[in-house]
């Protein structure tokens, strides 16, 4: 909730005519909308261009954010649309990044984290990343709005245009098969 009184205090400063405190919002959503951009385009330097035009077409749209939902929402519906158009324009499909490119691992506690737990976390992660490129694009882009933005089931129902009730149902469907996917197709990698 602090995070989300900060966006809209830094959005009203850019609104009242200080397009410098607009920097606040780039640096805390940087990591953020490149993560997104890359799930779309598996090229970092198209996925910093796009990340870029996001940031430039969230300024220019800034004054049409109302609060109803939160700030990370809406940018996330930039970057969607951004890099929807971009691949329509280049005719590619839309390729579904590997997760272990785009968790990042950190031990909240403080405590040293033993380069063989960062092994078996990457390896989980690429195993994961590997079982969701198997399912639909909308069974992957849930289960990551869900897990990796954050969103709620509300926020992903403004995103993806659904009752809120059927974002619920199909993100149960979705850890569904992923289940399926990862105990029928890598059930000896799991044991381990």
């Amino acid at each position: 909730m602090h995070q989300e009184q900060d966006d809209i205090a830094v959005i009203q400063q850019v609104l009242k005519g200080q397009p410098a405190a607009y920097a606040a919002i780039v640096s805390r959503y940087q990591a953020y909308v490149f993560t997104l951009v890359m799930r779309y385009v598996n090229n970092r330097e198209l996925a910093e261009e796009l990340s870029q035009d996001v940031f430039v077409k969230a300024y220019k749209y800034l004054a049409d954010f109302k609060g109803n939902s939160k700030f990370s929402t809406w940018l996330y519906a930039i970057v969607r649309t951004t890099c929807l158009s971009h691949l329509r324009k280049k005719d590619e499909g839309v390729l579904l990044m590997e997760h272990d490119d785009i968790v990042l691992f950190s031990d909240r506690t403080g405590s040293a984290i033993l380069p063989s737990d960062l092994l078996e976390q990457k390896m989980q992660q690429q195993l994961l990343g590997t079982a969701i490129k198997q399912l639909q694009e909308d069974e992957a882009q849930i289960l990551t709005l869900f897990y990796q933005a954050e969103q709620t089931t509300d926020e992903i129902g403004i995103i993806m245009g659904l009752t809120t009730s059927n974002v619920k149902v199909r993100l149960y469907r979705a850890r569904q098969k992923l289940k399926d996917v990862l105990e029928s197709r890598y059930s000896n990698e799991i044991k381990h």
